[in-house]
């Protein structure tokens, strides 16, 4: 029922999903009566594979997330959380508000007994032509060195099961790459980082994560936030020049005709909608949230991020990764 288009984007996007996954059972949860209206626009009904889960409120994308979790008990997002608790799903996916879909499945579900806290995690394009994954891009705007660590070890477990990479590179960013920069936080973070028995590559700046230098980059929450929001904006810019310049006079709306192929090449390439889903590393079960902007495209990749974990087992290897590096 989330994100800016609720279940006009939702539940086509999972019918999708469903036609390319069709061993996988989906679970829609929110308001009965618009889902089911909503499956009948698109030549659908619930049946084997395909289950409407009720529920009669919903968290608005501005609501606190306290308020959502004290007063909204049979929200759609307090209902799906609840299902992954007692084992009915596997994973949530959701596309509403981030803070209250945090608190509520810290509070539910319950962080591993080796995490301090959860984190959001999610990969961004970069010149290898892969992605690099970064946490924590905004559930902890502070964090102590080994809640650092944590992240690191939480990241390199997500990019094994995405990318199937068994040794992925994990670096700190910091302001430099030499060890004497940086604040005490960081220094001691690199120091168990280095420690912890992942492929620790060191201290990574900025410009690493498009460059492909390193699989895992780990910060801070409000450092992550801003950097992921900087880069969103730099890629519309860009995208927005583009248009702009092609479009001056008839040559270069010609010159932009005879590059279309190229120019629609490096759209795919920057478009975030190829990259949606962001993982709720740290949890006692499965938690991906999209963006809420998301369109139909953009939370199909949501749902492929969700299967992708699940299969992996991913909870269970945060775990005991974790367990080792903290001994």
């Amino acid at each position: 029922m989330g994100g800016d288009h609720g279940p006009h984007v939702t539940v086509p996007a999972a019918l999708d999903f469903r036609r390319e996954h069709a061993d996988v059972r989906v679970i829609l949860v929110g308001r009965r009566e618009e889902i089911e209206t909503e499956l009948r626009r698109h030549g659908a009904a619930p049946g084997d594979g395909l289950r409407v889960e009720h529920a009669t409120e919903v968290v608005a994308m501005d609501e606190p997330p306290a308020q959502a979790m004290r007063y909204k008990k049979d929200s759609s997002m307090r209902v799906a959380v609840n299902l992954v608790k007692a084992g009915e799903a596997h994973a949530c996916v959701s596309a509403g508000n981030t803070g209250a879909l945090m608190a509520i499945s810290r509070f539910v579900l319950k962080t591993l007994p080796a995490i301090d806290r959860p984190a959001i995690a999610s990969g961004v394009p970069n010149a290898m032509g892969g992605y690099t994954y970064v946490l924590d891009l905004g559930a902890n705007v502070e964090c102590t060195p080994e809640q650092l660590m944590q992240f690191g070890v939480m990241g390199a477990m997500l990019v094994t099961a995405v990318e199937g990479r068994e040794r992925p590179r994990v670096g700190l960013l910091n302001i430099g790459v030499e060890d004497i920069k940086g604040n005490d936080t960081v220094k001691r973070a690199a120091e168990l980082l280095r420690a912890s028995g992942l492929n620790y590559a060191g201290n990574v700046e900025a410009d690493d994560i498009y460059k492909g230098s390193v699989d895992v980059v780990v910060c801070d929450g409000f450092v992550g936030n801003s950097v992921l929001k900087a880069s969103e904006g730099v890629a519309h810019m860009i995208v927005g020049f583009l248009r702009q310049e092609f479009s001056r006079n008839p040559l270069r709306r010609l010159s932009a005709l005879i590059a279309l192929p190229a120019l629609r090449a490096l759209r795919a390439r920057m478009d975030p909608r190829n990259y949606n889903g962001a993982g709720l590393l740290g949890l006692k079960g499965i938690v991906v949230k999209s963006h809420g902007s998301a369109d139909r495209h953009a939370f199909v990749q949501a749902l492929r991020r969700a299967l992708e974990v699940v299969r992996y087992d991913l909870v269970r290897h945060i775990s005991e990764s974790v367990a080792r590096a903290r001994s």
